[in-house]
């Protein structure tokens, strides 16, 4: 999806060898269970974890790797109309668009299994002039 580069933290050692590496990780997980510490090391000087994703119970972490580095936890929702506008405007002039996969309405209940089964490259969009 035009990536150059891509580090996966299921391996453990990827926290030893990217240390320091990153301005900005944004956190889309929903889980409660991580080590966020291991993910604030991978933060440069002034880097910036945001995170996005709602975990279902509240998460534990000590203060230092942050304070240490003068690193940032952040979290961000949804925009307002505003930054809404702004964000489609800077994707119309760099050219930037979704991927996605258009579906009918009559195809929601397979889109949902294959949602079950990790089946899906791209997200769902409803073609709903379809119907």
């Amino acid at each position: 999806m035009g990536a150059h580069h891509f580090v996966s933290t299921k391996d453990k050692k990827v926290f030893e060898q990217h240390a320091n590496s990153f301005d900005l990780i944004i956190n889309t997980v929903s889980a409660a269970d991580i080590n966020m510490g291991d993910y604030f090391g991978l933060l440069k000087l002034d880097g910036a974890l945001v995170v996005v994703g709602v975990p279902d119970a509240p998460l534990t972490f000590h203060p230092m790797p942050l304070i240490a580095k003068r690193r940032t936890y952040a979290g961000s929702m949804i925009g307002s109309i505003r930054e809404t506008q702004e964000m489609l405007d800077f994707c119309a002039k760099h050219e930037i668009a979704p991927e996605i996969e258009v579906i009918q309405p009559d195809g929601i209940n397979a889109a949902y299994e294959r949602v079950m089964k990790s089946d899906v490259r791209y997200r769902f969009v409803i073609d709903m002039k379809a119907g």
